[in-house]
Parts: C-alpha cells; structure tokens; sequence
C-alpha cells in the first residue's frame, strides 16, 4: 500500500480560480502540469491567432472553413494547430456535415487568465 497522497484533481472547467495568480504565491507543481500543455499551446503565433478568433467569434462558435482562408498556410496545417489546442483543451470541435465548428472551453481560459492577473497597486503597510 503506497502512503504517497493522492493529487488533487483540479477542475478546468471551475468558476472560481484553481490558485491565487502568478504573481501572489508559487504556482502548485500539479496545477502547472496540469496547466502547462495549454500555456504551451498558445505560445505557437498560428494558434494564438486561432484560438482569440474561435473564443471572439460570432455565436460563441467557428467554422474551419472561415479559420483557413484568414491564414497563408494549407489545410492540414491549420487541421494540425486546431487538433493541438483541442488536445490542450482549450477548444471543443463538432462536426456538422463536411465542416468542423470549434469552441473555446470558457472553464481553462478563466484559469489561465485568473494566474496572469497581476495588480501593480502597492502594497499597504500596517502602522
């Protein structure tokens, strides 16, 4: 019988914060794993680009045939990027007929957002 803990299962798709920002306490190294595939998604320029069009998109929702034209690169390519954020689980794809309609995942993107935080008010000192 192993005495090591269980680790705790972090809920992306949560309301509220996984852990205070970035710049408020060190990061738990199991929410960095967890949270690490998605950051590394978005730090390819192609994905990035996809990923603010998907989540800004009209509906809540787009279609890959509107994705390629907007990019100079081939299908398969953009078909590569999109299946990499949807392994990070930023996105959810459903294919309707011959097309494909992707949505931001709201739930990981509030993650995300909520470590960047960073308040640059100064810190109040008590007398």
């Amino acid at each position: 019988m192993s005495k090591q803990a269980a680790l705790p299962v972090i809920d992306l798709n949560a309301g509220t914060p996984c852990c205070p920002p970035l710049a408020v306490s060190r990061i738990p190294a199991e929410t960095a794993s967890v949270l690490a595939p998605a950051f590394k998604a978005l730090g390819d320029p192609v994905r990035l680009q996809l990923m603010s069009m998907i989540a800004s998109a009209e509906g809540g929702e787009a279609c890959v045939c509107d994705l390629t034209p907007a990019f100079e690169l081939s299908g398969p390519t953009i078909s590569h990027h999109l299946k990499t954020l949807r392994e990070a689980g930023l996105i959810d794809g459903e294919r309707r007929g011959t097309w494909v309609y992707y949505r931001a995942r709201p739930g990981i993107m509030r993650q995300l957002a909520a470590l960047l935080v960073f308040d640059e008010a100064p810190a109040v000192q008590a007398v």
